[in-house]
């Protein structure tokens, strides 16, 4: 692994999901981006492999949201969203709701998806005390499944780590089982060879705590933080059969599979399974500015406007909900992506993406690949001795031979922009092999 000088770094920053004095001694500074590309403080390129966090699909530096950002800074630069509001935040939720499946046609404005997942659980609520059933308070989560990091996130997410500092967290919370599972290791796509019957855990739920006390069971269509988890066949059908046969709301929470990741506007446009809400966030303004929507369905929109007219519909919201500055980033980001037909890219690039990041198998210390869309992940074996997992070390290594991934756990996992090309593709699981074979000659 390639040295060099490490600058002089304070405690003033507390940087999140970090080992922050692990980070000081070798401290990752990027300095600039435009494409495809990073660079360092030290002048080096690195590839995206990652589109920042999940993010900047449409890749770096796009001078069309930077143009678009500036006019409407210099026009407005803030309006509250309280009883006032500006037209940019219409229009914009007009061309949202184009990409979504009916009967999701209307659009709640958060900051970041923990905001997006916090609003859906409200909704939620909300919806059945409308409806004369406030007895339905309780959520349903997934083992492995990451909501963000507000409380209602991390309560009805099921990442160990996210959870155990903070307890207690909010009541009456169950969780299905992961669909992580040994038979679908290596899989394109959706696992093929079992998975379907852990849909059905969620009978036993309903069956231990009855349905008229579960308000909504929330998953990822594809446990994106956990390690690009992708569901069996069948799966999301299930829980999506099982949710509306016993009156429950499902929720899919897309922050990360949102907006061309798995090549359509969103998962459930992928998989035709429709929820009863959505949370985005993330490639809403392509990572410009911090953005949420929740979008949710028609009956929940007019169950919330029975009240009189003069009556708020749902005692929540941010002061930043659809802020000027962030409508602008996220209309023009849309534009990109219709214009340049980035959703259909990562349809496109599957095959070579899944066929490149397969052929990683060939390492020894390979346990599993996951892909799907311009998704992917890496599973590898512990490291016999070391204060680090594998993992970690292909990661840091990686990123100072110029290539940018991402390390949770012992597994990489890889979201290229969708502007990518077959031969950026190539160029990043290269990278990542290079960074591998580097690690596993020193361990």
């Amino acid at each position: 692994m390639k040295q060099y000088p490490s600058p002089s770094l304070s405690n003033s920053y507390f940087m999140p999901f970090t080992a922050n004095r692990q980070f000081r001694h070798t401290p990752r500074l990027l300095h600039k981006a435009k494409g495809m590309y990073y660079e360092d403080i030290h002048g080096r390129k690195i590839i995206d492999g990652t589109a920042g966090l999940w993010c900047c699909n449409a890749g770096h530096s796009r001078k069309e949201i930077s143009v678009a950002v500036e006019t409407q800074l210099n026009d407005l630069d803030f309006a509250l969203s309280f009883q006032v509001s500006h037209p940019l935040a219409f229009s914009l939720a007009d061309s949202l709701v184009k990409l979504t499946p009916e009967p999701l046609k209307h659009v709640f404005y958060t900051n970041s998806g923990s905001e997006s997942v916090d609003t859906a659980l409200k909704l939620t609520r909300a919806y059945w005390q409308a409806k004369g059933m406030g007895t339905k308070t309780m959520f349903v989560g997934r083992e492995k499944g990451y909501h963000g990091v507000g409380f209602g996130g991390i309560s009805v997410g099921g990442l160990v780590n996210n959870r155990s500092t903070f307890t207690p967290l909010l009541p009456s919370v169950d969780h299905l089982p992961h669909t992580h599972i040994p038979e679908n290791k290596f899989s394109k796509g959706m696992g093929k060879h079992r998975g379907l019957e852990l849909a059905d855990e969620l009978l036993k739920v309903i069956n231990l705590h009855g349905a008229h006390n579960i308000g909504a069971v929330i998953v990822e269509p594809i446990a994106g933080s956990a390690g690009v988890i992708v569901p069996p066949v069948g799966y999301l059908e299930r829980l999506r059969e099982i949710t509306k046969n016993h009156g429950i709301l499902l929720i899919f929470d897309e922050v990360i599979t949102g907006f061309g990741r798995v090549g359509k506007p969103f998962a459930s446009n992928r998989f035709s399974v429709v929820p009863d809400i959505i949370t985005t966030a993330k490639g809403l303004t392509n990572g410009v500015i911090p953005m949420g929507a929740v979008f949710f369905s028609r009956e929940i929109f007019d169950t919330l406007s029975t009240r009189a007219e003069t009556i708020f519909e749902f005692f929540h919201g941010y002061t930043y909900s659809g802020h000027p500055v962030a409508c602008a980033a996220a209309q023009a980001s849309l534009e990109i992506y219709q214009h340049e037909n980035l959703f259909e890219k990562a349809i496109d690039l599957e095959d070579h993406f899944a066929s490149k990041l397969h052929d990683l198998n060939k390492h020894s210390c390979v346990t599993d690949v996951r892909t799907i869309g311009l998704m992917g992940a890496v599973d590898f074996s512990p490291l016999p001795s070391s204060k680090n997992s594998r993992a970690y070390q292909i990661f840091e290594n990686a990123f100072w031979n110029g290539t940018l991934t991402r390390c949770t756990g012992d597994t990489i996992a890889l979201s290229p922009p969708l502007i990518a090309s077959k031969d950026d593709i190539t160029k990043i699981i290269e990278g990542l092999s290079e960074a591998i074979t580097e690690v596993s000659k020193v361990s």
